[in-house]
């Protein structure tokens, strides 16, 4: 009878079905019964508060889970608890944002590499110089007109493409660990989690190189800060994997951190294909 007399509440229709009910919620779309104050500013102030608090509340304990419990997020999303944390997708896209913000904010280039990067300093130097000549004949334009052209769309390329890098890496994941038992969806949650800890990576790294460049340095330009930031991404990521794996994978440790390392080089593989597959798209778009 108690639980009853909680459960129920003054009939009203919902708004939305405009079902006639005497629970205190819709049990179809969710609804609450409505409430004139709920027109008042009060009422609205009181929602709008609630609505940030709550975000933020589930915004900061996710990142603080990814960073503090490598894997954790991934267990609590199989295991169907979802709701103290945001969705995977969804916590990708803001570290995302989060990782451009600071590329535009320091003049890193990680991920969007300007032309001149991509002529003279990657390993498809040669092969690009050879496009990019041919193309530029052909249409009579010089090199000068066409860099400013090709770097504003290769960071909306980049922006917009970056959820690419996820997916080979998810195919990756049940080869590797294929004694787990993890359904498909649960390696590609496994992967949103990890590459938006990257993308965090890459945005102390980005500012770590600043700061060198402000002290006078060569900051990313210069190829010993790049090699030892990478060089330092490149550890943390297999020290992640390592963690996460083990929560999530639940592999024995010594094969365990042999898979970690094997998979931070992958990282850096699908990195640099990424990299490659945005100059090509964004060649041949514009």
């Amino acid at each position: 009878m108690r639980m009853e007399a909680v459960a129920t509440t003054a009939p009203w229709t919902c708004p939305t079905c405009r079902t006639h009910l005497s629970t205190r919620y819709c049990p179809a779309c969710g609804e609450s019964p409505p409430h004139t104050r709920d027109l008042t500013i009060r009422g609205f102030l009181r929602e709008i508060v609630a609505g940030v608090t709550s975000i933020d509340g589930r915004l900061i304990r996710s990142f603080r889970c990814l960073l503090a419990r490598p894997g954790e997020l991934s267990v609590a999303f199989v295991e169907g608890r979802r709701k103290p944390y945001i969705a995977p997708f969804q916590l990708f896209l803001i570290a995302n944002v989060a990782f451009f913000a600071v590329e535009s904010l320091t003049g890193g280039t990680v991920l969007a590499a300007p032309l001149h990067s991509h002529l003279h300093q990657q390993d498809w130097s040669a092969f690009a110089s050879s496009l990019v000549t041919h193309r530029l004949q052909q249409r009579g334009v010089a090199l000068a007109a066409y860099a400013p052209v090709f770097d504003r769309a290769v960071v909306l390329n980049a922006k917009t493409l970056v959820a690419l890098m996820v997916l080979p890496f998810a195919l990756a994941l049940p080869l590797v660990f294929y004694r787990s038992g993890r359904p498909f969806v649960g390696h590609v949650v496994f992967s949103l989690h990890l590459y938006a800890f990257v993308l965090l990576l890459f945005c102390v790294m980005m500012a770590v190189a600043r700061i060198d460049q402000s002290i006078g340095g060569g900051g990313l330009r210069s190829r010993q800060v790049d090699v030892v930031l990478t060089t330092l991404v490149l550890i943390a990521s297999a020290v992640y994997l390592y963690r996460a794996s083990g929560r999530f994978y639940g592999s024995a440790r010594a094969l365990r951190g042999v898979r970690a390392v094997g998979l931070a080089f992958a990282m850096v593989a699908i990195a640099v294909g990424y990299r490659f597959l945005v100059f090509l798209i964004t060649f041949y778009t514009t």
